[in-house]
């Protein structure tokens, strides 16, 4: 499985209407989880965040929203924000525009955000200017993949790829999902707690 940990500059360039990272001199990380509601996963990593006084962004797929209300709930109860990833978890590569699009607003009845990731970060340039222009979205992308998807690997491994990557202003992909869990579970503790002492903070993203 090939994917780049950290966004190369050209893939910024090239969806330059995507949000990649939130500059700052301050020592900011924006933490984010994609695929969740998860009945296991979410409440793990709410409970981890609130150690740290740490905030996040979750990125819901709407079926989840729906067979999971009370963790979306608390989410935002906490003080986290949402934001959108599809209805079903759709590829925008390998969907009709409509379809996805359609899909995308059938997830905005259950999540309420105008933050919007595309799973697999593959979306054509149509879906991006329909989105930006006629609903509003701000599509966020990534400055750092964990790889806690990548079932080759461990969760050390995935620790150490934020702690080596991120900086002030990232924003770092992480997934409450059971796919993820058994790297999440180890890696993001040691995240949270490295980046603690080194003075960061976590916030959500706020646009």
């Amino acid at each position: 499985m090939f994917y780049f940990t950290k966004t190369p500059w050209i893939l910024k360039k090239f969806y330059s209407e995507c949000i990649w990272e939130i500059p700052s001199k301050e020592k900011i990380i924006y933490l984010t989880f994609d695929d969740g509601p998860h009945p296991i996963a979410t409440p793990f990593v709410l409970d981890e965040l609130k150690k740290y006084n740490a905030k996040a962004t979750f990125f819901c797929i709407g079926k989840n929203v729906v067979e999971e209300k009370n963790l979306y709930r608390r989410i935002l109860d906490e003080g986290h924000r949402v934001g959108n990833h599809t209805y079903n978890h759709l590829n925008g590569w390998k969907t009709d525009d409509l379809v996805y699009l359609e899909n995308i607003l059938t997830a905005a009845k259950f999540i309420d955000s105008k933050l919007f990731r595309p799973p697999y970060g593959r979306i054509s340039k149509f879906q991006i200017r329909n989105l930006n222009t006629k609903f509003g979205y701000n599509i966020v992308m990534w400055t750092v993949l964990s790889g806690d998807f990548d079932t080759k690997i461990s969760g050390n491994v995935c620790a150490e790829k934020v702690l080596l990557k991120a900086g002030p202003g990232s924003i770092v992909v992480f997934h409450d999902s059971e796919k993820a869990f058994d790297r999440l579970r180890y890696a993001l503790p040691i995240v949270l707690k490295q980046f603690s002492e080194q003075g960061y903070r976590f916030e959500k993203i706020n646009l």
